[in-house]
């Protein structure tokens, strides 16, 4: 009878941590989490995990996220950085600027912004890890603060070469 304790103990130990946010949650602030997270209510602010976060179906966040992996599949206005893979569902529905080691892009997901990924992305990570961690932050920092009310301009590129065409 130890043994299966002992296997039970051992599955437990082997299962992934993971924080859940839930529907009828609404934060405003900085989360950070040691492993993984999965948001179902709303949030506004910053998240960072060393782990996983996921933004559930009808989940909103006005937020940057920085995490290992990242899994949209609710609405995010912000940017988003994945050391890891980042995976827009069909659900998904993004309005920022993506950095991930890997993209994954279902059918039906909608994102506005700008996109970097794969090795390139990382140096722009790390650099990105320094900038934040040092006393004297650039102003692109305090922009990215600001980008997280309704302040963000997140006009395509074409869209504001539209009615210049036109006025002529």
């Amino acid at each position: 009878m130890t043994n299966p304790q002992n296997n039970t103990s051992n599955s437990q130990s082997s299962a992934p941590e993971m924080t859940v946010i839930g529907t009828d949650t609404q934060i405003k602030g900085e989360m950070f989490f040691e492993k993984s997270a999965k948001i179902l209510g709303g949030f506004e602010g910053k998240i960072t995990a060393q782990g996983e976060v996921q933004i559930s179906k009808g989940a909103n966040c006005n937020a940057a996220i920085e995490a290992q992996s990242v899994i949209v599949d609710g609405q995010v206005q912000g940017p988003i950085v994945a050391h890891g893979q980042l995976t827009l569902t069909a659900n998904a529905q993004v309005q920022g600027d993506l950095t991930a080691g890997t993209l994954v892009v279902a059918q039906g997901a909608s994102f506005v912004g700008h996109c970097n990924v794969g090795p390139a992305a990382q140096d722009l990570i790390n650099g990105t890890q320094s900038n934040q961690s040092s006393n004297t932050a650039p102003a692109t920092t305090q922009e990215l603060k600001g980008n997280l009310t309704t302040k963000v301009d997140l006009t395509p590129p074409w869209a504001t070469q539209t009615p210049q065409t036109q006025s002529a």
